[in-house]
This record gives C-alpha cells, sequence and structure tokens, in this order.
C-alpha cells in the first residue's frame, strides 16, 4: 500500500516537534512493507535547519508555500492509495484541508491525521464558524497521536468517520543509551520550543525551579527562549539538533517533560520526548496529565510533578542511583511496550480494516 503524507517536515525538526513522530512511524511502516511519499513546504527555515538527508523509507517532495505549489503536489499524490493531511503543517492548514477532504468524491481514502487533536477540538468548539467542523466529517478516518477516549469521542461528536489514537513511541535504533556529555550536564533539563500555550506551565515547573535552587545546574534546550528572563543556573542551548537528543538525555540526572495546556487538559497525550528520553534511560519527571499510568507506573518508571513545588522537592531527594534505576526501569518498559514497530504493526490493522471496508462498499 503507499500512502502520501502532507505534514510539516520530515527531515528538519527545527519549529516541528513532530519530527521524529513522522520519522517513527513511517519507517516503521516502510519496513512492514507501506511505500511512503512525503510532501513538505519549504517554510519556517526548516530546510536550512535539517537534520538528516533524504530518508531511505520514505521519498521526499519539497514544495513552495503557495496554492499553486500545493495543487501540483497534490496532482503527485493521486497515485497513492491513500492520502494523508496532517495538522499543523504551518502553512496553508485550512487550504490542505479543504482540499485534500474534495479528494474522497474522487475516489481516494483519505485521513486527517490530527498531531495536536486537543489544541484542534478546543478551536472548534470554541469557534462555531471553524472552517474544520464541517470538512472533519468527511475525512474517511481519523488519526491522533494521543487523547485517548476524550479525544475519540469529541470527535466522533463532531461527525468524524472513526478516530483511532496512534501514540508516540520509540525507534530504540535512533534513541537509546550513550556517553554522556560534559555540555549537558545538568540536575534537570528539559528541552522545548517557547510556545504560548505552554509558557505558564514551563514557568512554573521549570523556571519557579531554577529560581528555588540556585545551587543546581539547570539546562534548557529548544527554539525561542533567547529573550526569556532567566536565574544564571540556567544553561541555555538554544535548538538542539536531534542527533544530539540522547546525550541531552543520558547526561542529566532528570529529564523535565511539559505539557501543553490543551495536551494536559485532555490527558492520554504522552510526548515524544518521554518516550526519546525514556528509550536513552533517562529519569523523567512530568507534569501530571490523565492516563499517565497507562503508558508509565509512576514511581518507579516515571516520577510525576503537579507543580514546580513537587519538582524542587523531588530534585532535593533525588539521588543518581536512585534517577538510573528510575530510567533503567523506563528504558525496559517502553522497548517492552511502546515501540514504532508496535505502532505501525496497530495502524496496519486500522487500514487494512477501515481501508479495505470502503473499497469493498465502492
Amino acid at each position: 500500500m503507499k500512502l502520501a503524507f502532507f505534514g510539516s517536515s520530515l527531515v528538519s525538526a527545527y519549529w516541528n516537534g513532530a519530527a521524529t513522530y513522522y520519522r517513527g512511524i513511517i519507517k516503521a511502516l516502510y519496513e512492514i512493507g507501506y511505500t511512503i511519499d512525503f510532501f513538505e513546504p519549504d517554510a519556517y527555515d526548516r530546510q536550512t535547519h535539517r537534520d538528516m538527508d533524504d530518508p531511505g523509507y520514505a521519498t521526499i517532495h519539497i514544495y513552495q508555500p503557495d496554492e499553486v505549489s500545493a495543487l501540483q503536489a497534490m496532482d503527485a499524490a493521486m497515485d497513492a492509495d491513500v492520502i494523508i493531511k496532517t495538522s499543523g503543517v504551518g502553512v496553508l492548514d485550512g487550504f490542505l484541508e479543504k482540499e485534500i477532504a474534495g479528494l474522497r468524491k474522487k475516489g481516494k481514502f483519505i485521513i486527517f491525521w490530527d498531531v495536536d487533536a486537543p489544541a484542534t477540538l478546543d478551536r472548534m468548539e470554541q469557534d462555531v464558524n471553524d472552517p474544520f467542523r464541517d470538512l472533519v466529517k468527511q475525512y474517511n478516518l481519523v488519526l491522533t497521536y494521543g487523547g485517548g477516549h476524550p479525544v475519540i469521542n469529541a470527535y466522533k461528536s463532531f461527525g468524524a468517520v472513526n478516530c483511532f489514537p496512534i501514540y508516540n513511541a520509540l525507534d530504540p535504533s535512533t534513541h537509546h543509551p550513550v556517553v554522556k556529555a560534559s555540555t549537558f550536564e545538568a540536575d534537570l533539563s528539559f528541552l522545548g520550543n517557547r510556545l504560548p500555550d505552554r509558557e505558564k506551565r514551563v514557568d512554573d515547573f521549570f523556571f519557579y525551579t531554577a529560581a528555588a535552587m540556585p545551587g543546581k545546574r539547570f539546562l534548557l534546550g529548544g527554539s525561542g527562549w533567547m529573550d526569556k528572563s532567566m536565574t544564571s543556573n540556567i544553561h541555555y542551548t538554544g535548538h538542539v539538533y536531534t542527533k544530539d537528543h540522547n546525550q541531552l538525555n543520558c547526561s542529566a540526572k532528570a529529564v523535565l517533560n511539559i505539557s501543553r495546556d490543551s495536551m494536559a487538559k485532555y490527558g492520554f497525550s504522552p510526548a515524544t520526548r518521554v518516550f526519546e528520553a525514556a528509550g536513552a534511560g533517562a529519569c523523567v519527571i512530568t507534569d501530571y496529565w490523565e492516563g499517565i499510568n497507562e503508558f508509565f507506573e509512576p514511581g518507579r518508571e516515571i516520577l510525576v510533578a503537579r507543580n514546580g513545588e513537587d519538582v524542587v522537592r523531588m530534585l532535593r531527594d533525588l539521588r543518581w542511583e536512585n534517577a538510573l534505576e528510575i530510567g533503567k526501569a523506563a528504558l525496559k518498559k517502553v522497548l517492552a511496550k511502546h515501540t514504532y514497530t508496535q505502532r505501525a504493526e496497530e495502524l496496519d490493522r486500522i487500514l487494512e480494516s477501515e481501508f479495505f471496508k470502503v473499497k469493498t462498499k465502492a
């Protein structure tokens, strides 16, 4: 089966948090027999901040961020069995969603793959004139990278034919334990771009903790923080390329995960970085969200904080030997239960059922 993805970028993680999710699931799909074309716009300087050359597991098509070029890209995708529009391409999202929805009338099986479902659903709930309210029911299928039953039920309430979460996971060949690097040594590290719907939580969980613990070393990675006021015990590294993620995760006593507001609200949305850090054997401290215990056992495989005060307490009490034990348990769990190979097999079963159900009716 051939799939055509319209997404933000497969080859660049620059201002593109979904990149490693795309890489993991697409690579795993390729390994079980799928052919994949990935169409991405030349936008946000992503092509000048590439993390990788074109991979062997997908054919990359780069188009200019204008409607004419986007339509030409869609024409080039018409030989695919399934055409997928992901959320958050960053340019022409509304245009692409409408035009790809129209391909169903041309006999194409079309999927909307939402990598930020809570935000999409909140947007539709708050705006009765949101054009995607009418479009969502035109897609054969909605996939999300998290959200559990709250997201499934919400999408079905908007008329989605069907909805399945395909959760973030681990590619063990990409994210794994490595030797520490002095560049990334810290008592606590946080890697994430500066986003308006997460900054208040970053203030609480990360910046508050750093200010409360002047004797500890903190590391901040990600784009957009250069003009943020921060204490002198925070080392800001800027954008961290994916090739350096393993060393960053392995070099801190603990790695902090902070959800975006909407993800925390809906729950059941473990971030890609949680699995990447666990895959490197890191001790992860995450903010609380509903459904954590569906993925990791709190206290043994992950530490869960409800506010910055919890992070301060955990960091004060955490010893290296305990951090290593938690990281080791988390690594064991993700290798057993949360690899992209397992996610691809799950998606293969979904596509076999949903795709052939439609083709049989035709």
